[in-house]
């Protein structure tokens, strides 16, 4: 399955969590057992001592390196959820499937008076977020292409589910609880209770941390061919006159691109549909997903 084109292109929230993930733990980070310990959630730290700071660490640092290099790999591949339903809800969706999932990790540990019978943390880490995008990516995500490995049958989305199981089991029981809950918290948000699915941060919310985030999360736009840009002005004697472009009939657009047609379809919109939506916005990915998505609704 393609997810769209590379980099974070019309995913800034995406990128957000990657580099806050990455950069706390890599802040943080000493050695696997010190972190779960320092970091993750139990029942004794958060119950007992009511160490509420453990509810932020305990969703954006990663206890290793193979999981922060899967958790990290599989947030950025699942940034096509982004693309599909705009930076505004996706956000509502981080927010909501970490808290739900939070909360559901907090009573496993109060139920059981920490499953890990060893008074050891959970695993940190964005569980949540993860496998609550599985949910989706099962659902919604349509199968490309199939094929044979030892008279096996693999499709593409295959070695995303290997990515996620290993991530699942990386520290058995402590990373199994969060993921599970993950998955819980996946099913709370598509299964719209009280239509969170339809909840968006308000107009003035969102404008005012793109003011203050925009900088930092935004990708910046490639810069435009030669022949394209504004040529500049030569000083000349006399009044400026500018020159008269004769009158010419509005070239049509270009047919729309194999790799947009491809990135709608594995966003799983029809290709007769992705073709006629890109064709109408002039191949303007954003432009088409919205015409889509209006559509679909």
């Amino acid at each position: 399955m393609n997810a769209g084109p590379s980099g974070f292109q019309n995913a800034p929230i995406t990128k957000g969590v990657v580099v806050v993930c990455g950069l706390a733990t890599l802040l943080v980070g000493t050695s696997r057992r010190s972190i779960i310990k320092a970091c993750g959630l139990s029942y004794q730290a958060v119950v007992q001592n009511i160490q509420l700071w453990r509810l932020g660490t305990a969703t954006c640092v990663f206890s290793s390196t193979p999981e922060l290099v899967f958790g990290l790999y599989l947030i950025y591949f699942f940034r096509v959820f982004e693309r599909q339903i705009g930076s505004n809800k996706y956000s509502v969706f981080v927010l909501t499937t970490t808290i739900i999932s939070t909360l559901l990790e907090l009573s496993v540990l109060a139920f059981f008076r920490d499953p890990t019978t060893s008074g050891i943390s959970l695993a940190p880490g964005p569980y949540g977020l993860i496998f609550a995008s599985f949910v989706p990516y099962f659902f919604d995500i349509p199968i490309s292409t199939r094929f044979r490995v030892f008279r096996m049958q693999f499709s593409d989305k295959t070695f995303v589910y290997l990515a996620g199981l290993q991530l699942l089991l990386s520290s058995w029981r402590q990373s199994l609880i969060p993921g599970l809950c993950g998955v819980l918290a996946g099913f709370t948000y598509r299964s719209n209770i009280f239509g969170i699915r339809r909840l968006k941060f308000p107009k003035c919310v969102a404008s005012f941390f793109s003011r203050i985030f925009s900088p930092l999360l935004l990708s910046w736009p490639s810069p435009a061919p030669r022949g394209l840009r504004e040529p500049s002005r030569r000083l000349v004697e006399g009044p400026f006159v500018p020159p008269q472009a004769p009158a010419r009939a509005a070239a049509p657009p270009p047919p729309p691109p194999e790799e947009s047609i491809a990135t709608l379809v594995s966003m799983g919109f029809d290709r007769g549909l992705a073709i006629q939506a890109l064709s109408q916005a002039r191949n303007d990915m954003v432009a088409a997903t919205n015409i889509l998505l209006e559509q679909s609704h």
